[in-house]
Order: structure tokens, then C-alpha cells, then sequence
């Protein structure tokens, strides 16, 4: 296994598999015993990040089923690690066959190469590739059912922009509902119309388009986070950029707070129904690397995809020449919609984990 291919101090995400691998999977060690889990709890998220179903995402089709291995009796978790796999059947290998010196711009082709010697499997990214989010959303869609359960906690990300085209309104409650309803995940179905629109141009010039994703999470606990490198901050975006194409995060106000005086950012402490909260959030609810209680805001900058269909100048690195690379196979023309149910798998994880640290939750329900 490669370093670096867990996440989580008391729950801990293991990923394994490549992209045209014979599968993928997770195992969650660390789940509380008791927690009521099935299949169907992580296939809905998964379905919402499958590739295949429409016109903007790549059109590789994958069914995307998942398999708890181990893990789960009578329907609930048993405390022991929780083993699923998704076994891959839609692979296209033979369109990276003149990827094997081509350098593709944008992707870690050199610096893996590189690194392993060219022992790594270059096909569709290997275990560089977004396809590897699903694991992400195996352990994510478990984590985010057990913060449910335990603490009332819920995350809502959605698609706030794609290109230059952003929501012209700023996220409430009310909008949840509409975040599926859609190919883009945009909340706000006018909006969404033209992102779908301006992906779909860029689509047929064969080129790509980024976006952001905004995250919203209630009802977290006053109290999580582990300064100073274990912060609720630092492990959240240690955790987002773990999704490839990830560029930037914030939280709260971001870099605009940095334009701002402290008056106009420091965010005022106020009694409501004889519960301290803030008049406004522009901390994100984190200070000092703890949770405050506020909601948790997030703000997740996607590069565009680098794999376009256009012709674009490389290096051939076994000839160290110079020369032209037109990218083959099924590609996405914009990942962003695709990530929403990754963000909430990764910031449930989180949360997660620093819950059974503090004890917010039990290691058995």
C-alpha cells in the first residue's frame, strides 16, 4: 500500500485501486459499533457522483456498485473495519497506449513517472485519477450517516460557479432540495441552465472549464479541532486536497476577509434563545482552529480538466523531444459537477474524526 493512502486519526479512511484496475475500495476502521448501515446508505451518494449519466461528464459507465465486504452484521456496523469494493468494468485501456512517454499537460504523468521509476499504471491516471473519489464517498457516505444520527450534523455541498458563471443569490436552507435536481448540482436552476450551456460549448471545442464548490455544515459541536497541526482548518484541507483537480479552500470570508478592517470582519458574539452565536460567520465557525458552533463554510476552487480533446505541444520523455499530443478516451469537460458528494464525503470524514476524538461521539452507540 502507499503511503499516504489513509486519512483519519480515530477514523480512518484506507483507499486502494486504480483507475483500469480490477477495482476500487475503502476500508473504514474505526466506525462505531451499532451504527444501522446497508448498501443502499453509500450507494446514493455514489450514484450522485457516477460518471455517464449525462452530456457534461465523461462518458465512461460505470455502474459504480458497491460491496460491503466486512464490517456490518444484522445491519448494523460491529465495530471492525468496514471493507467495500466497487469492481471496475468499463475500461478503455488501450486509449493511453501512446500515453506511455507522451507527457500529458496538466496531469501528474512526469512527477509519477518520475517518483516510481515507471513502474505506476499510467492507464486513466492510475491511482492518480478523480475516479479514485468514489472511495472517498464509500467512507464519507458512512461518516456523514453517523454524524447525522449522533449529532444532527449535516453538509450541503453544491456547484456555486463554472467558469465566469456564478449564483447570483447566496445559499439558504431552503435550497438543499434543488442541489440534485440538475446535471451541474447548482441550487439555482436558472444559474445551472447556463453553466450546463457554457459546458457544453466548451465541450465541443474540445476544451474544459473549472468551477467552485461552497460547502455548508449545521449543527457541529462547539469544541472540535486539535490545535496546532491537527486543527479542525488544517485537517479539513488536508482532506479536500486530496480530490485531483483541487486548487484553493476557504474558509468564511477567505481572501476577501483580507481586504477588509477588522471591524468590518471580526464577527460580534450575540444571545439567541440563550445560546451564544456570532451576528455573522465570516470565520467559517472556526477560530483558533476549533469549531464555534456557527456553521462551517467552506469554498473549494477546481482547475479546469486537463484532459481536452484539443492538440497541445508535450515532450516525448523517453526521446526528451518535443512533440504534439492529442489526448484520447472518455473525458470529463468540467469535474465540478461531479464533486459535491465527494466535499461532503471528505468534510463528513472529518468531522467524524474529530468527534471520537473529543468524545462527542462514543465508540459504541
Amino acid at each position: 500500500m502507499l503511503p499516504g493512502s489513509s486519512i483519519g486519526q480515530r477514523l480512518v479512511l484506507t483507499s486502494f485501486g486504480e483507475s483500469h484496475g480490477k477495482s476500487i475500495g475503502a476500508v473504514l476502521d474505526g466506525c462505531p459499533a451499532g451504527l444501522e448501515l446497508d448498501e443502499k446508505d453509500i450507494q446514493k451518494m455514489l450514484d450522485f457522483r457516477r460518471p455517464g449519466q449525462n452530456l457534461i461528464s465523461t462518458q465512461r459507465k460505470e455502474g459504480d456498485v458497491v460491496e460491503i465486504i466486512s464490517g456490518v452484521f444484522r445491519g448494523h456496523t460491529t465495530g471492525a473495519p468496514i471493507t467495500m469494493v466497487i469492481w471496475n468494468s468499463d475500461q478503455k485501456s488501450k486509449d493511453y497506449e501512446n500515453l506511455k512517454t507522451k507527457l500529458r499537460p496538466g496531469h501528474s504523468d512526469y512527477p509519477a513517472m518520475t517518483k516510481y521509476n515507471h513502474y505506476n499504471d499510467h492507464r486513466g491516471g492510475g491511482r492518480f485519477s478523480g475516479r479514485l473519489t468514489a472511495t472517498h464517498v464509500m467512507g464519507g457516505a458512512i461518516a456523514r450517516k453517523l454524524l447525522k444520527v449522533t449529532l444532527g450534523v449535516e453538509t450541503n455541498s453544491f456547484t456555486s460557479q463554472i467558469g465566469k458563471i456564478k449564483m447570483e443569490k447566496k445559499f439558504n436552507s431552503k435550497m438543499v432540495n434543488s442541489i440534485y435536481k440538475n446535471e451541474v448540482r447548482c441550487p439555482e436552476i436558472k444559474t445551472a441552465k447556463i453553466m450546463r450551456e457554457n459546458i457544453l460549448n466548451a465541450r465541443k471545442k474540445g476544451d474544459s472549464l473549472g468551477g467552485i464548490i461552497e460547502s455548508v455544515t449545521i449543527n457541529v459541536p462547539v469544541g472540535l479541532g486539535e490545535p496546532i497541526f491537527s486543527s479542525l482548518e488544517s485537517d479539513l484541507s488536508k482532506a479536500i486536497f486530496s480530490i485531483p483537480s483541487v486548487k484553493g479552500v476557504e474558509f468564511g470570508s477567505g481572501f476577501q476577509g483580507s481586504e477588509l478592517f477588522g471591524s468590518e470582519n471580526n464577527d460580534l458574539y450575540v444571545v439567541k434563545r440563550g445560546k451564544i452565536v456570532t451576528e455573522t460567520n465570516r470565520s467559517g465557525g472556526i477560530l483558533g482552529g476549533i469549531s464555534n458552533g456557527m456553521p462551517i463554510t467552506m469554498r473549494i476552487a477546481f482547475k479546469p480538466a486537463s484532459s481536452i480533446a484539443q492538440k497541445q505541444k508535450t515532450v516525448d520523455i523517453k526521446t526528451k523531444k518535443e512533440t504534439i499530443l492529442q489526448v484520447k478516451g472518455r473525458h470529463d469537460p468540467c469535474v465540478v459537477p461531479r464533486a459535491p458528494p465527494v466535499v461532503d464525503s471528505l468534510v463528513a470524514l472529518t468531522i467524524a474524526d474529530h468527534a471520537l476524538l473529543s468524545g462527542a461521539i462514543k465508540p459504541v452507540l
